[in-house]
């Protein structure tokens, strides 16, 4: 019996350390886009929306892949599944290469779609595989571990990326005006070509990762079935579950927030003239403070708060932070935007227990469809880069108040929306 507990304590050790360092790759290759968004911008010569697609190409494949990624699962099963999509990932990283060569923004944004399509594969598999891999009652205390790996990674990749692609960019853009029309494309073509060897590296490192999955002893595991009393009828639908679609619009609305507070960060700086050498620090400013609040989860939930508490208070702190985003100015601005990051923290990691529990054989399904709803990530922001554009650096903070319909969204589902149709 104490050989067996130990057999499966040290299975556990190593599915939640892989599953950690997925999540490591997850938040480095995501939050790269707060330094492409600028990047880009000056590279490619792009206006403030356009620039923003940057967001919606990468986001918008979760929208479109996520149920194809649900039957690749279901023919590979969660192992496989994470491979596979390392390896997609992998691919589009390379597309990257001859988008620089040629400084094509639409080669660009298909390289952002595939790698985002590779992510929707590992979410779908990842995500539900932390939550069913122990109780439910600890899911969001999982998935906070496995948030601190991903916001650390998220703090090093705008740095690392930053220091690339944005160092005296502010000087370029200067100099630019002063070349000729010959001159100035030669310049902006060196100016891409600073992308490829990174893209590279990341390319190599997926590739590794993959391989790392393949031959490792992670577990298969499968959720259980919702328990059904004698006087109930079991649900033979998803549509049955009408507390999961709350959840679905809620993770929506709450990925389209979090990508503001971060993404955004570094174009925002630069739009209220800080220079790039700090801007550059802003979104990681964001995802110190998602990690103090990953860190918060881990030590309170489920001890101290509950799964459902931990977000109704999230949302509310949500909604201050960005009152205060919004009425005030310079850095002060930019603090309460990084705020948000302490308020975003533990957000996902309850919203996803609460809206797939109880899921039984559909819980492959609903986290496609909860993957979908990353698509938030693609729209929400690119109607920021919208109002940013529409009069700056004004525009640029004002922008933020789109953010309050996201908190309210999310305030809702903690409040009441979490336990509609539950049983």
């Amino acid at each position: 019996m104490a050989e067996n507990q130990n057999g499966n304590r040290k299975n556990y050790t190593i599915a939640i350390t892989i599953i950690g360092i997925l999540f490591f790759i997850f938040g480095f290759v995501t939050w790269l886009n707060a330094t492409l968004i600028p990047y880009l911008k000056t590279a490619c010569e792009l206006t403030s929306f356009e620039s923003y697609l940057v967001t919606f190409a990468f986001y918008i494949s979760y929208f479109v892949m996520a149920l194809p990624s649900s039957k690749v699962l279901q023919f590979t099963g969660f192992k496989k599944g994470m491979a596979i999509g390392l390896l997609v990932m992998a691919g589009g990283a390379l597309i990257f290469i001859p988008a620089a060569m040629t400084r094509t923004y639409a080669w660009f944004l298909l390289g952002l779609f595939v790698q985002g399509t590779g992510l929707a594969l590992l979410q779908t598999a990842s995500n539900p595989y932390v939550t069913i891999l122990g109780p439910i009652e600890s899911a969001a205390k999982r998935i906070s571990i496995m948030g601190v790996a991903n916001k650390f990674a998220g703090i090093l990749s705008p740095v690392i990326l930053g220091t690339i692609l944005l160092k005296n960019i502010g000087k370029f853009e200067e100099r630019l005006t002063t070349l000729t029309d010959i001159d100035k494309a030669a310049a902006l073509d060196q100016l891409a070509h600073k992308v490829i060897s990174p893209y590279i590296i990341i390319t190599i490192v997926l590739v590794l990762l993959a391989l790392l999955i393949l031959l490792s002893p992670l577990p298969e595991v499968e959720a259980e079935e919702e328990q059904v009393r004698e006087d109930e009828v079991k649900r033979t639908r998803l549509l049955q579950y009408p507390y999961f679609w709350l959840g679905v619009v809620t993770i929506f609305f709450y990925v389209g927030a979090e990508v503001i507070a971060v993404d955004t960060q570094i174009a925002y700086g630069k739009a209220l003239g800080f220079d790039i050498g700090v801007a550059k620090w802003f979104s990681s400013y964001t995802l110190v403070g998602m990690i103090i609040g990953y860190i918060l989860g881990i030590i309170l939930i489920p001890k101290r708060l509950s799964q459902q508490q931990a977000l109704k208070y999230s949302a509310i702190l949500g909604l201050i932070f960005t009152l205060g985003a919004v009425f005030t100015t310079g850095y002060t601005s930019v603090l309460f935007v990084a705020a948000l990051g302490f308020a975003n923290a533990i957000m996902w990691p309850a919203i996803w227990p609460l809206a797939i529990h109880g899921l039984g054989k559909f819980i492959k399904l609903g986290s496609a469809i909860m993957i979908m709803a990353i698509a938030g990530g693609a729209l929400i922001p690119l109607l920021y880069g919208y109002l940013a554009g529409l009069n700056p650096p004004q525009s640029n903070t004002h922008a933020h108040a789109i953010l309050l319909v996201s908190y309210t969204v999310i305030l809702y589902f903690a409040s009441a929306g979490y336990k509609i149709g539950r049983r």
